[in-house]
C-alpha cells in the first residue's frame, strides 16, 4: 500500500477487529507459474496475545495453483470503503478522495489434515448460520458434508507481519469529518453507513 505515516493502523487488536468484521479475504501468491489470486471467507482464530491466527479452506486445486504450505503469500482483508466527495469540503478544496479500512497479512499458510479441516468448515458454517431462525450445520447430514469437504483444503496462516491503513479523513478539520459523516450516514449521493460508523469510531 502506498506509504501514509499518518494513516497506518498498528494496533493489533483493531487488526483482529478488521478480520472478524469482514470475513471476505483475498488470497494472493507468486508461485512459479505467475501471480495468483483467490477469495475465500475467512475465521480469526482467538488469542489472548498478539498473534494474528486465521484459518480458511480453498477449493482444490487452489491449493497447488497457490502452492500453498510452500511460500509466503498475502492476505488482504477489506473493511468499508467508499468516495469522499469534495463537495463536502469547504470551498477551497477540490480534490475528492477515497476512504478506506484495509490490512495486508502476510505469512506461509500450514496446510491442515482433512479432519481439522472439515472442523474448520463446520465452524465457517456454525458462524454464518448463528443469526438464522433454523441455523443449518455439517451435523445434520455427516456423510454428505464430509464428501464435499474432500474437494476443499484447509489451510491455518499464522501473520507473521502486517501492513494496516486507516483512512478515514484523518487530515481534515472536526467541522469537515462532521459533514462527511453526516453525508455518509444520509446524503442523497454516496451514502454509505458503515464507513460513517468506522469514521465515528476512529474519532474515538
Amino acid at each position: 500500500m502506498r506509504h501514509t505515516p499518518s494513516f497506518v493502523l498498528s494496533d493489533v487488536g483493531e487488526v483482529k477487529r478488521l478480520i472478524r468484521e469482514n470475513p471476505w479475504a483475498t488470497i494472493v501468491s507468486s508461485p512459479a507459474s505467475g501471480l495468483v489470486a483467490s477469495h475465500y471467507p475467512v475465521i480469526l482464530e482467538e488469542t489472548a496475545d498478539d498473534t494474528i491466527s486465521i484459518v480458511s479452506h480453498v477449493g482444490r486445486p487452489d491449493e497447488r495453483l497457490h502452492e500453498l504450505g510452500e511460500h509466503e503469500v498475502l492476505l488482504i482483508v477489506q473493511g468499508p470503503h467508499g468516495y469522499i466527495s469534495p463537495g463536502w469540503y469547504p470551498s477551497d478544496q477540490i480534490i475528492p478522495t477515497w476512504n478506506h479500512v484495509t490490512a495486508h497479512l502476510y505469512g506461509t499458510p500450514e496446510i491442515l489434515s482433512d479432519e481439522e479441516n472439515f472442523l474448520v468448515l463446520g465452524q465457517l458454517v456454525d458462524h454464518f448460520e448463528r443469526v438464522m431462525p433454523e441455523p443449518s450445520s455439517l451435523t445434520l447430514d455427516p456423510e454428505a458434508s464430509r464428501r464435499v469437504a474432500r474437494g476443499t483444503v484447509g489451510i491455518r496462516l499464522t501473520v507473521t507481519r502486517f501492513d494496516a491503513r486507516l483512512k478515514l479523513s484523518q487530515d481534515k478539520a472536526p467541522a469537515v469529518v462532521e459533514r462527511i459523516v453526516d453525508e455518509l450516514e444520509q446524503g442523497e449521493h454516496y451514502s454509505n453507513p458503515a464507513l460513517a460508523r468506522e469514521m465515528r469510531r476512529s474519532q474515538g
